[in-house]
């Protein structure tokens, strides 16, 4: 999940310097992880761990993530596009009757509020405690068996068009427990459309969404602090590797997910998660 108001805002110059190469494996670990439901947050504090590299500092979080916000954009550019027209037709008319882009839009951002006011309020926690590969491991299990639960009761009868203002509220309350690393933001509000009833497909949809307006807030932040530093060709290329890099490889995962759903279940998804928790307690020892 991007690193909402939890932006580490120290100077990007005592970020440790990285090689392309690793930027961009990195890149792509976060274009396949943040819409697959296993954590991106996770991956991509563990896999420093793992290969011995240092972290890869707040430049390659800010490329990462404006990256995988452009896949959302360009995939759903259609989606986007009439969803801020029914935004403002809503503003212009003072309702969204007869305005279902509108309805959604707004839908859409009640489901950010709670991620926004988390990250304010336990912003210092969660860019510190929270990062513990132990507890990381241990929400990998938690909420991958119940993302497994959701998948084997949900009904899956409910389509997006019949989604309401409680259902929108409970997955962005769903959302803001995402900024715990090892949650998943794509696992856990597919997990919370499951149990609202939502068809898979339908609950996944609307959680890449609902990575819109996170995407753009933490891009914000993000930019804001590029616009104060004056970044090296190298600084410069490297940021290029993690944007296009996480763009690409967001793009053709969030495609095969959605198309995966129509005729498979998450159980893989959970199957793949306990194996991580298993190899990240062996690590940790």
């Amino acid at each position: 999940m991007p690193r909402l108001i939890a932006v580490d805002l120290s100077p990007l110059s005592e970020s440790p310097r990285m090689e392309l190469l690793h930027a961009l494996i990195l890149a792509v670990i976060q274009g396949i992880t943040e819409f697959l439901p296993i954590s991106s947050s996770g991956h991509l504090i563990l896999a420093p761990h793992l290969f011995g590299w240092p972290d890869q500092g707040l430049l390659f979080d800010i490329a990462a993530n404006t990256g995988t916000l452009a896949a959302v954009i360009l995939y759903f550019r259609h989606e986007f596009v009439g969803l801020v027209r029914g935004f403002f037709r809503s503003l212009a008319e003072k309702g969204v009757e007869g305005n279902p882009e509108g309805r959604l839009a707004w839908l859409i951002a009640l489901a950010t509020l709670p991620a926004g006011i988390v990250g304010l309020l336990f912003k210092e926690i969660i860019a510190t405690y929270a990062r513990n590969p132990l507890l990381i491991g241990a929400n990998a299990i938690v909420f991958g068996l119940l993302m497994g639960l959701a998948d084997y009761l949900g009904k899956r009868r409910r389509t997006l068009d019949q989604i309401t203002w409680k259902d929108a509220l409970l997955i962005g309350c769903a959302q803001a427990m995402a900024l715990n690393p090892g949650t998943s933001r794509s696992g856990i509000t597919i997990t919370a459309g499951l149990f609202a009833g939502f068809d898979r497909g339908d609950a996944a949809r609307f959680s890449f969404l609902m990575f819109i307006p996170i995407g753009i807030i933490a891009g914000i932040f993000g930019l804001m602090k590029l616009l104060g530093q004056t970044l090296s060709p190298e600084e410069w290329a490297f940021f290029g590797v993690g944007f296009v890099g996480s763009a690409l490889t967001g793009f053709a995962v969030i495609h095969w997910l959605l198309t995966w759903l129509r005729s498979h279940s998450l159980m893989v998804f959970v199957v793949y998660r306990l194996l991580l928790a298993i190899a990240i307690f062996s690590l940790a020892r």
